[in-house]
């Protein structure tokens, strides 16, 4: 096997996590794009130290108009942002709270 196939097979694994990084990203993006679309609604707000690194995310998922929000945070040491864990999860609390509306705040 040549050398050019054993680097490509070497990363592929971070190529895998950088493809599935993009990709939450891309669906957060898009269902946010859409606008209010009616109850229920997810806000996402980045916080961090400076504008360059956001080290913390807050999901507030609001049921019906008027409600009480429900919220869950999540920090990590590096650029949450850039973490595909965490990405993937806010992916996930999207599709399970049946979320019709995606609220993103730009900016940390």
């Amino acid at each position: 096997m040549c050398v050019e196939h054993l680097l490509i097979k070497a990363l592929y694994p971070v190529k895998k996590i950088i493809m599935n990084l993009e990709k939450s990203k891309k669906r957060i993006s898009k269902k946010a794009k859409m606008g209010f679309q009616g109850y229920p609604t997810i806000e996402i707000t980045y916080s961090g130290p400076n504008t360059c690194s956001a080290n913390g995310v807050l999901l507030e998922l609001v049921a019906a108009e008027g409600a009480q929000p429900q919220t869950e945070r999540f920090t990590t040491a590096g650029d949450i942002r850039e973490d595909e864990t965490i990405q993937s999860a806010i992916v996930k609390m999207i599709e399970r709270s049946g979320a019709q509306s995606v609220l993103l705040n730009e900016g940390v």
